[in-house]
């Protein structure tokens, strides 16, 4: 049975089974808008979910039928978004917990059926890996409400489709099908709606299988080099690779080739 992680929030659930950690953001009454409570929630148990070392997947997905998540919650942009010291307030705790989420250090998979609109489509594109249903739709319609759409976010869908793609997201602010997305590159599989689930539970099993080094040193390369600037630390980035060299696990790696059976990786 997997366990229940408290959030702090009923609007965000979290559990723990095996080697996968689970987010659901749970509010499908709103399409599973995000409000600030929700947002201070994930950064913590993401954090958390970091340093359990246990953990080697972290899956997200929305409650219900109809929407991963369909933005921020509008009804409290009167509370939190109307005064400029508001503005950055909120953007601070948003944007903080979806740089958790970007900086993870396991790897993470947005999984995406129906909506994924606004600071949603900011939450998947901040994850390694998306998976979308057939029935999903992909928008960011700032421009349409007049508000902006913060930098970073929007730097990480350029870096998913390219700055025309991402263009015409901001500027036409209208819904893209999930062929669409999947096309631009936003989307890295589609599966049928009703597969959405046992697909990417497999895919996260599959991926909790493989060598926690071996991902942890890609994943910390490829976060490198997408920084703007392109300046990251080899010295570092080849001491993870020397490190999964002269692991524990390489050397079960490479037993199992010989003898023919799946390896089992320990992280050391």
């Amino acid at each position: 049975m997997p366990e229940i992680i408290k959030t702090g929030s009923n609007n965000l659930l979290a559990s723990i089974d095996g080697q996968i950690g689970k987010i659901i953001f749970n509010k499908p009454e709103k399409h599973n808008a995000v409000c600030i409570k929700m947002w201070k929630s994930l950064k913590n148990i993401l954090e958390e979910f970091n340093n359990t070392k246990s953990l080697r997947v972290i899956m997200l997905a929305g409650a219900g039928e109809k929407a991963f998540i369909s933005g921020a919650d509008i009804s409290e942009f009167e509370k939190t978004r109307t005064e400029k010291k508001d503005v950055f307030e909120y953007d601070k705790i948003a944007e903080g917990a979806t740089q958790i989420l970007y900086e993870s250090t396991k790897p993470t998979i947005a999984v995406i059926q129906g909506y994924c609109i606004g600071g949603g489509l900011g939450i998947a594109a901040a994850c390694d890996i998306r998976i979308a249903s057939e029935n999903a739709t992909f928008a960011i319609p700032a421009a349409k409400l007049g508000l902006g759409y913060r930098s970073k976010n929007l730097q990480r869908v350029v870096q998913l489709v390219g700055p025309s793609f991402a263009t015409e997201i901001i500027v036409t602010a209208r819904q893209f099908n999930v062929q669409e997305a999947y096309e631009m590159g936003l989307v890295n599989r589609v599966v049928k709606h009703s597969q959405l689930n046992s697909f990417s539970g497999e895919y996260a099993d599959s991926i909790s299988n493989n060598a926690p080094m071996t991902i942890f040193a890609a994943k910390t390369a490829i976060r490198y080099m997408q920084q703007q600037n392109h300046k990251f630390d080899d010295n570092y980035l080849n001491s993870l690779v020397d490190q999964c060299f002269s692991s524990e696990d390489y050397a079960e790696g490479r037993n199992a080739f010989r003898e023919k059976r799946k390896p089992t990786f320990s992280g050391k």
